[in-house]
């Protein structure tokens, strides 16, 4: 009865070693396959906040033409502009 006992146990324990190597997410090495996020930088025209675009340029509203700026430096302006 215990060679019975001692061979199940042996059998439970490969058993659950094969399928704990076995695992469904595997650890991979992250440094090498992930790659650094860079933040998107959005661009609008001061006076028309309507228009937005992923890269620098001229404000496309007729008559307008201004250059467009990024809108985290949009925000900042005006605070600048209390100060004088």
């Amino acid at each position: 009865m215990k060679k019975v006992t001692l061979m199940a146990i042996a059998i439970l324990f490969s058993g659950m070693t094969a399928f704990a190597t076995h695992s469904t997410h595997p650890v991979t090495d992250t440094t090498k396959t992930r790659k650094a996020k860079t933040a998107k930088v959005i661009y609008t025209c001061p006076m028309h906040t309507d228009v937005v675009s992923y890269k620098p340029g001229k404000c496309p509203k007729p008559g307008c033409g201004m250059t467009l700026v990024k809108k985290s430096d949009l925000k900042a302006k005006p605070a600048e502009k209390m100060k004088m």
